[in-house]
């Protein structure tokens, strides 16, 4: 298996989508407590396109993606989680190595989760990175309740849209921000109340929050402290880095403030699987591109005008 060559999508440079480039590589060694995945569909996330152009962290060259749905190929000794045969989802190398986007990701096998069978492998890869941000910011870090009034920004986003669901299944009663035309979606998704933010200002018509869950940042913290309840919780999940700020801000207001950065959790995963096979959690992919055309991928998920998530489509 590791004389196989491979497709996997790399960049040598930082820049926009023109410096992705699909590179042919040895499929990757199994190693001690991992498994061998082929990729059949690998989510594209906000972060991809942010490291493509930043870096951040990392330093070219260097690969493309955090989010697989696919199918086990090979199990190291030792390893008793998954057996060949197996269709799993996850998060394979977050934050370390980005190696989503190619025919096949090698990972310690506790990043993956069994894939829910409701879900073919394009809907399962859109929800990895996407989900776990809204569980660990509702669930974890808010202990979101029944009755409780959350305010999801970017309501129809990759991590919004699976925000209100989380939510929602929790009892909360939902506000949402989006663009009208993307209300009749989150409606059927379960948002109680929706405002078209080019139209409105939601600091206007909305009041008495619990909790405020911010994907764009800006002068939307400000206006979001606004809205809390005394003691409400405001999360950005924008930029992590901010949280000083945050925290300063919002104990200014009399609220409190934190960040989330996401964390790979296949326990967590698991919960967000037995949502959807209750029925209660939806994936929305609004595009899928094929492997090669990743940078036409990036190019349509940077527009920040996507229902739900891009999907390359591998296998």
């Amino acid at each position: 298996m590791t004389e196989q060559q491979m497709r996997i999508v790399q960049q040598q440079t930082l820049g926009g989508p023109e410096v992705l480039e699909v590179a042919q590589v040895p499929v990757p060694d199994l190693g001690a407590t991992r498994i061998l995945v082929r990729v059949h569909a690998a989510g594209v996330n906000p972060v991809d396109w942010k490291l493509r152009q930043h870096g951040y962290w990392l330093t070219p060259p260097f690969s493309q993606g955090f989010d697989v749905s696919g199918v086990v190929v090979a199990v190291s000794q030792g390893s008793s989680r998954f057996s060949v045969g197996d269709e799993v989802y996850g998060m394979p190398n977050y934050p370390d190595v980005p190696d989503a986007y190619a025919d096949y990701v090698a990972a310690p096998a506790r990043r993956f989760a069994r894939k829910p069978a409701a879900l073919d492998h394009v809907h399962a890869s859109a929800l990895p990175l996407a989900s776990l941000t809204a569980w660990q910011a509702l669930v974890d870090t808010a202990g979101v309740e029944a009755g409780q009034r959350v305010l999801v920004h970017a309501a129809a986003g990759g991590v919004g849209h699976l925000a209100v669901q989380i939510a929602k299944a929790r009892g909360a009663h939902v506000i949402g921000t989006a663009s009208a035309a993307k209300h009749a979606m989150l409606r059927e998704l379960g948002a109680d109340e929706l405002v078209d933010y080019t139209s409105v200002d939601f600091a206007q018509t909305v009041s008495d929050v619990d909790v405020v869950l911010d994907g764009i940042g800006g002068d939307y913290l400000e206006r979001s402290l606004s809205v809390l309840r005394p003691d409400g919780l405001y999360i950005g999940v924008s930029n992590p880095l901010d949280e000083e700020m945050i925290v300063q801000a919002a104990t200014a207001a009399g609220v409190r403030g934190a960040t989330v950065c996401i964390e790979p959790d296949h326990t967590q995963l698991e919960e967000v699987t037995a949502l959807v096979e209750a029925g209660k959690l939806r994936p929305v992919v609004s595009e899928t591109f094929p492997l090669e055309e990743a940078a036409k991928a990036h190019e349509h998920s940077q527009t920040g005008r996507t229902m739900g998530k891009v999907v390359l489509t591998v296998a």
